[in-house]
């Protein structure tokens, strides 16, 4: 930071500027504060020469509003500016945005105070980032507004202050006409080849930062400048001072090829499973860096708004303002030297006073301990040029005059296509966009670099055709070998990440994007296919939400959940179910005649137990399907065979046959320390005889079960006279305490309960709530016609639910009032949807045989809708399996049959 320039605003709205926080090639930053309530602020403020560019004031606003709709997390969300301030009439008027101040470093500016960064403060930079660009890609959108200044490191974690090329810019000059030139720092091989950028570009270009973060310089900057963009296309990256814990996943980041670059959620997850929040509890900065953002928070504090004669000019010195004055570099030989520091200064950042960016503005002061600016090693490569504004009337069809190219080794690109020739035009040929001239010397604050770097001329645009009906609204192609991702011109914008084409725009600001339309699923954080090679999964599970657990017919397999990759696989686990947590590190698999404690690192079997071990007086049991856990402790149900001999027989009568009988039993067990807890004699099921029961409520004294209707024999069905039961079993003995109906509850109506007592039963067409002790009504709801409730989920105080017409809804637990039902809008009809709560209950998934549909729990809006396409090989199995959640944390693992995508959720 440094004290304010004698020509620097003072006013920005409600804000008074307080001091400059760093300055860009497009825009300068201040802090600044609202007197009247004390509210701290950053305020990006455009360059006044730049902001009086039309196309350079459109894009302004629209990387605003992206700022806008990422706000949260590691966005700072926009302040209201309050009244303008009043403009001199002869003056532009000014063009800024304002954020809440939060204490931070720029990372180019940490890297010269503390060096690199080490791994853990590397994971949560790249995770934090990448949560972002997951929420841009999304959208469907590119973001290009990564470099080493636009990120921030806070006491608490990374912020982005950038939403496009124009914030990341290294450098950016208006010039004569209208015209806009725009050099970006880091680039991509696609790029370079003069294709289209793609979220994969954001990967790449996050690949270069963290590269940069962890060693202070990026992979292709050693060599000669000239060969800056041959390197960055072919070259290998150099990774060797990379942790190496993060040497591969950088390198994917960095592959030159998009296609195979990881997604910004699959890096998020390798690089922090719990979030990049969660990983920076307890603080994440080295102590010089906590330090120096402690000292910034402390002079911002203390900063005054200083009068006319505290702020500095563009040369010689000024009275400086206490707060900064303690903070001034006493020995100018503190300042590093560039190499070329001998040559005649050149200007290279942008504000056309000479003196590059490796020293200190004359006349100025920065404070807060920060000492010279930080080396720069990255050298920018290329220049993305904006064409023309058409200002004054154009003969129809005929580009705009080009500016004298100055190409300093120019590389040879793509031409793309050439024009026909148009009537009016006035040259030879089409007339070319201006070559992108870079200029020798160190780069501006958008990326690190020094030397001297090449020019890339850029390839004609093909002229838009001509059509009387859209005389202020037209479409202007964009060629495909554009470097940069950017082309403005014609009245047109390129969206980033649009494919190529653009709708015209009038002098007026452009309106606010629509949200997304429901039905865009997010992007997956990673892709599972399980190999063909082998039987379809029969269960899934999540352990420890670190592995997702997955049996077949021939083994059980562990996919990592961070990156979506096998770990390993075991035959001793096929057909098992369940994967709980047997301890901090054992996953445990009930398999049809064992229970097994696995290894999560390699799936060894680390202990077993045989059902003919540990119930060695049931000879031949057999063990149905888990009923339900709690910790420790699983319930499920077993049986076995025994002969019950014929009673003897009168004197004189035959002797009867001995006949098979099948006992049933209800166990409780212990995981962790391996034991029985106790059992339970219950009626035996329909064959082969274990009743499949399920515990739908746990209280501190008894589970309440209820058997699924399948597994009742013949008698029990007609003894229910169509009715379900629930029934209760004391915690610590295992004894049947009781066994209820609840009103006209049928046996195959969902049920569930919560550890008040409180029952939730579908009853006909409605969902009933009952005293599950009394089976007293309390509350009903009332359900779609011809429709019935499938299980509902309960989530603190609602109660979600989900019926078969594909509503799905919430309820309140305690007075059963509607909170919201929507439609998943899936045709047809079939069982209700499953439901699935994300970890932070924010988000409410629903799945059937035909989709996903995300809602927002608490209002019920629809988020977005997934469908897996299946095979893509005409000839390929057809999958009619239904789709299954699991979630954790913040993502949702969508599966269907053999296809598993990790969603990330709010």
């Amino acid at each position: 930071m440094e004290a304010l320039r004698q020509d620097d605003p003072r006013r920005f709205g409600r804000f008074t500027a307080l001091a400059r926080f760093d300055e860009g090639a497009s825009a300068v930053r201040y802090v600044a504060r609202d007197l009247a309530s004390g509210e701290t602020a950053l305020v990006t403020a455009a360059r006044p020469e730049l902001a009086a560019v039309p196309v350079f004031s459109r894009r302004f606003q629209a990387e605003a509003r992206t700022a806008d709709r990422l706000a949260g997390g590691w966005v700072a969300p926009p302040l209201d500016p309050g009244d303008a301030a009043e403009t001199p009439a002869d003056e532009p008027e000014p063009l800024w945005t304002a954020a809440g101040y939060v204490p931070a470093l720029p990372l180019a500016e940490a890297i010269g105070i503390a060096g690199p960064l080490p791994e853990r403060a590397l994971r949560i930079l790249g995770a934090g980032i990448a949560e972002i660009l997951s929420r841009v890609h999304a959208a469907g959108s590119v973001l290009q507004g990564l470099a080493p200044d636009t990120v921030l490191l806070a006491a608490d974690g990374p912020r982005l202050t950038a939403f496009g090329p124009l914030g990341a810019a290294a450098s950016a000059e208006a010039r004569p006409g209208g015209q806009l030139s725009v050099r970006l720092g880091y680039l991509t091989p696609e790029q370079i080849e003069g294709k289209e950028v793609s979220a994969a570009s954001d990967l790449f270009v996050l690949g270069l930062l963290l590269a940069y973060a962890a060693t202070g310089t990026t992979p292709f900057t050693e060599g000669p400048a000239e060969e800056a963009t041959r390197r960055i296309a072919e070259d290998e990256p150099e990774l060797d001072a990379v942790p190496e814990e993060l040497r591969e996943l950088i390198a994917n980041c960095l592959a030159k090829d998009p296609r195979q670059r990881p997604t910004a959620g699959t890096v998020a997850a390798e690089l922090a499973l719990e979030g990049a929040a969660g990983l920076a509890r307890g603080g994440w900065l080295p102590e010089p860096l906590a330090a120096a953002v402690a000292d910034q928070e402390a002079r911002v504090l203390a900063l005054e708004v200083p009068e006319e004669g505290d702020a500095t000019a563009d040369s010689g010195t000024a009275d400086v303002p206490a707060a900064l004055e303690d903070a001034r570099p006493t020995d100018p030989r503190a300042l590093r030297k560039p190499a070329d520091a001998d040559a005649p200064a050149r200007n290279t950042d942008g504000n056309g006073d000479g003196d590059g960016d490796t020293g200190e503005d004359r006349g100025t002061t920065r404070f807060l301990n920060t000492g010279p600016r930080p080396p720069r090693n990255d050298r920018p490569t290329t220049q993305l040029a904006l064409p023309h504004e058409l200002t004054a009337p154009q003969v129809p069809g005929a580009l705009p005059a080009a500016h004298p190219a100055q190409p300093a080794a120019p590389l040879a690109l793509p031409a793309g296509p050439v024009p026909p020739q148009q009537p009016g035009h006035t040259h030879g040929g089409p007339a070319p966009y201006p070559a992108a001239a870079l200029p020798a010397g160190p780069a501006g604050p958008g990326g690190p670099g020094g030397g001297p770097m090449v020019s890339l001329p850029l390839p004609p645009a093909p002229a838009p055709a001509p059509d009387p009906a859209a005389s202020r609204r037209t479409l202007l192609t964009i060629a495909a070998a554009a470097v940069g991702g950017l082309i403005v011109g014609g009245g047109s914008v390129a969206a980033l990440g649009s494919g190529g084409t653009a709708e015209a725009t009038d002098d007026k600001p452009a309106p606010k994007p629509r949200p997304t339309l429901p039905g865009q699923a997010p992007e997956p954080r990673w892709i599972y296919a399980h190999p063909a090679s082998e039987s379809s999964p029969l269960t899934t599970a999540l352990w420890r939400d670190k592995l997702l657990v997955v049996t077949s017919e021939s083994q059980a397999s562990a996919v990592d959940l961070r990156t979506g990759k096998r770990l390993w696989q075991r035959a001793d686990g096929a057909k098992g179910q369940a994967a709980l947590a047997a301890g901090a590190d054992l996953v445990f698999v009930a398999s049809p005649t064992e229970f097994l404690w696995l290894s999560p690192k390699n799936g060894k079997v680390v202990h077993r137990v045989r059902y003919t071990e540990a119930f060695d007086d049931l000879p031949g049991l057999t063990v149905g399907r888990l009923a339900g856990s709690s910790g420790p402790v699983i319930w499920f149900t077993g049986a076995h065979t025994v002969v019950e001999k014929a009673p003897k027989p009168k004197k004189g009568k035959k002797k009867g046959k001995d006949k098979e009988v099948v006992e049933a039993y209800f166990f409780a067990y212990d995981i962790v320390q391996r034991k029985e807890l106790w059992r339970t004699s219950v009626p035996a099921g329909r064959d082969p005889g274990a009743p499949a029961y399920r515990v739908v409520a746990e209280r501190s004294a008894d589970v309440l079960v209820r058997q699924d209707a399948a597994s009742l024999t013949a008698a029990e069905v007609k003894k229910a006279k169509g009715k379900g039961s629930v029934r209760s079993f004391d915690q610590k003995t295992g004894k049947l305490l009781w066994t209820k109906q609840y009103g006209a509850s049928s046996l195959e109506a969902a049920t569930t309960g919560d550890e008040d007592g409180t029952l939730y039963a579908a009853v006909g067409q409605d969902l009933q709530a009952f005293e599950a002790d009394t089976s007293k009504p309390l509350w009903r709801v009332e359900g779609s016609k011809d429709s019935w409730f499938g299980t509902p989920l309960i989530a603190g105080p609602l109660i979600h639910t989900t019926e078969r017409s594909r509503l799905v809804g919430a309820v309140e637990r305690e007075s059963g009032r509607l909170v919201w039902r929507r439609s998943t809008e899936v045709p047809g009809t079939g069982p209700a949807p499953s439901l699935t709560l994300s970890g932070s209950e924010k988000t409410l998934i629903a799945a059937d045989a035909v989709q996903v549909t995300a809602f927002a729990a608490a209002d019920g809006e629809r988020l977005w809708k997934f469908q897996d396409i299946g095979s893509a090989d005409p000839k390929g199995e057809t999958v009619r399996a239904s789709y299954r959640t699991l979630a954790f944390g913040e993502t949702v693992v969508v599966q269907r049959d053999r296809s598993f995508y990790a969603f990330p959720v709010a």
